[in-house]
């Protein structure tokens, strides 16, 4: 494992980009914590993680909270599918629509990868001092707020 690097962001600019390397490294790190024999991308995986926050989705509404384009999140749908992870069917009303669920397989992937990021997550939290734990509760909410969309 690489030292850490102590520096002090002196400026908001600073910060910035401490911070932007740091969320990064982490976000990299979590990516490669999966769960044995899922070999599916991190944007397919973010996929079925938007369907099991939000439930059944038009490929629409799931290409806006991904922010990609509709005919790429047809693709990623189309994989899903096929792998038994979702199920697509029509819209009652409006037969243009097609809704996107989780299916059990999904939802059981979805639930065992979030498990295994957790675990490995919370075992190099218990590394850290409790001021440093801290420190982490209090900027959570932070970090989740400068995320939230606009």
């Amino acid at each position: 494992m690489p030292p850490t690097i102590q520096r002090v962001a002196r400026t908001d600019a600073g910060l910035a980009a401490e911070l932007r390397v740091a969320v990064m490294r982490l976000r990299r790190r979590l990516a490669n914590e999966r769960e044995p024999g899922n070999d599916l991308g991190i944007g397919v995986m973010a996929v079925l993680g938007c369907l099991h926050r939000n439930g059944e989705l038009s490929v629409g509404e799931l290409a806006a909270f991904e922010r990609v384009q509709p005919p790429s999140m047809t693709r990623a749908v189309r994989k899903l599918e096929e792998k038994g992870y979702v199920a697509r069917r029509s819209h009652e009303t409006d037969g243009r629509l097609v809704l996107v669920s989780l299916t059990d397989e999904g939802r059981a992937l979805v639930l065992a990868d979030r498990r295994r990021r957790d675990e490995w997550l919370a075992s190099r939290l218990r590394a850290l001092t409790p001021e440093e734990r801290a420190t982490l509760r209090a900027a959570a909410p932070i970090l989740d707020r400068l995320a939230a969309e606009d």
